[in-house]
């Protein structure tokens, strides 16, 4: 049975060069023959890092971080017509059929990268055997391999599978776990979200036995940093609040977040790694990311209504003469002048302060609460404004609070969509809003992607989503703009 999750992209995504395999899922057997070659030395292996990074890039610089903005409800898309990049997901009519869109791009694209990152963790035990003196490099590229095959794993539960907390016990449908390149005759089916998290955190136990530097130095690679704030965001999706505040704090490192300057250049200046600790480099790529945010999708009234006058982040949501847009993929400072550039962020400082400071409320901790979210608060509008906040936020509305510098702070990130599903809330959209739908009562079928209907074709196995994969059970209508579930 030949399905996305066995295109072959086993050793055609190898290197930075190459892309993936757009036939439907065809497994070339004399390419993967080739692969013990390729991955047998410590060069092989190390390209083959390079190209899965580029991978995984594919996917996060384009339609998997649109689609956690898109489906929130803190950005406005005002051109936006019957057809265009990510309307659909704006208006949640994703179809199933839309395999050169969001539905098929990120179902593939995911595979890819993890189909890359596996290879890697197969083949590269052996090579470290064979090459002692490369020993300690060899695991750290494993060490990174495991942590992006966590991240796609994770990623692609969070479009096609309801949150952890639907059910009580996680019990509901993910997303298969994919722990080798699936051959032509597998036929792969999905695993719960409980199983699917399990997977997750155990890749990055392993890696984090391989990766040695707690604090990133180049934050283009995966390091024990990153894997702890990967731990970190796992946890708090699975409500997991000890946990999530033990590796928050871990990621931290009594790190301080970046100031002022500092905190802009991030993003105005890519030669600059700021408060970053996992960002990936768009060198010699095509970024989509700059491009749709200055033309396509721009700050709700909605989401700039939350912001004080003289908060330091609004510099990152309004051009100089204050018009309504995002600047946080429009760096002035590239390195080699590479006009389409972006380096988007998988985990930096600010949102391990917020994490830690939402697992802190959870557990009651409110001191340590404050303190993080102050330092949010403080960096965003200085010391006497943050004193003023805290000093009339009560104890009981301190998650209110972190909740809405969450969404402040990571704006057009890919976080606002996912965090209002793990949170129950209803999704609410500005009165202008050009989008068809307005409002959304959590939960609903439509809060996550139909499964690519080629897919479907070809794996008998693959059991599709309820509601959004055409014939499956449920239905629904939508009446001025609100979306009426019948069960």
């Amino acid at each position: 049975m030949k399905t996305w999750s066995n295109q072959l992209i086993i050793g055609l995504a190898l290197t930075a060069g190459l892309t993936a395999c757009t036939k439907f899922l065809e497994v070339d057997v004399k390419g993967k023959a080739t692969i013990p070659s390729f991955l047998s030395d410590p060069q092989g292996l190390n390209a083959a890092l390079v190209g899965t990074y580029n991978k995984m890039y594919a996917y996060v610089d384009n339609e998997f971080t649109k689609y956690g903005d898109v489906a929130g409800n803190m950005v406005s898309m005002p051109s936006a017509a019957s057809s265009g990049d990510m309307v659909a997901q704006y208006n949640f009519t994703s179809d199933e059929s839309q395999i050169t869109g969001a539905v098929g791009y990120i179902w593939r694209k995911i595979y890819v990268a993890q189909a890359n990152a596996n290879n890697i963790i197969e083949y590269g035990p052996a090579v470290a055997e064979s090459y002692p003196a490369s020993r300690e490099a060899c695991d750290r590229i494993i060490g990174q391999a495991l942590l992006i095959r966590a991240i796609c794993h994770f990623d692609q539960c969070r479009a096609y599978a309801q949150p952890y907390n639907y059910t009580a016990d996680a019990s509901h449908l993910g997303v298969p776990i994919l722990l080798r390149t699936p051959g032509a005759n597998d036929t792969p089916s999905r695993a719960t979200v409980k199983e699917v998290y399990a997977a997750v955190l155990a890749d990055l136990e392993r890696a984090a036995t391989l990766l040695t530097d707690a604090v990133a130095l180049d934050c283009h690679y995966g390091s024990l940093q990153a894997v702890r704030c990967m731990q970190a965001r796992v946890s708090l999706y699975m409500e997991d609040w000890q946990q999530a505040l033990s590796y928050a704090r871990q990621a931290i490192a009594e790190q301080p977040l970046a100031q002022g300057n500092s905190y802009l250049a991030m993003f105005d200046d890519l030669s600059q790694q700021g408060e970053a600790i996992f960002r990936l480099s768009g060198s010699k790529m095509n970024g989509y990311l700059k491009s749709f945010y200055d033309n396509s999708c721009m700050p709700a009234d909605t989401l700039l209504s939350l912001f004080d006058a003289d908060d330091l982040r609004l510099r990152l949501l309004r051009t100089t003469t204050g018009a309504k847009r995002c600047r946080k993929y429009s760096a002035t400072k590239v390195p080699d002048n590479e006009s389409k550039r972006d380096d988007p962020f998988i985990f930096r400082l600010s949102e391990m302060y917020l994490t830690a400071a939402e697992a802190a409320c959870q557990l009651g901790q409110y001191a340590e609460a404050r303190q993080y979210i102050r330092a949010i608060i403080e960096r965003a509008v200085g010391a006497d404004k943050a004193d003023d906040v805290m000093d009339a936020t009560l104890d009981a509305q301190l998650l209110q609070l972190v909740r809405r510098e969450r969404v402040k702070e990571l704006c057009f990130e890919g976080h606002n969509f996912f965090d209002l599903t793990r949170w129950k809330l209803d999704l609410v959209r500005e009165r202008s809003t050009t989008s068809s739908m307005k409002y959304m009562a959590y939960p609903s079928d439509y809060f996550v992607l139909p499964l690519p209907q080629d897919e479907l074709n070809a794996n008998t196995s693959m059991q599709p989503n309820p509601t959004v994969n055409s014939g499956t059970s449920g239905g629904g209508t939508v009446e001025d703009g609100t979306l009426k579930i019948e069960h």
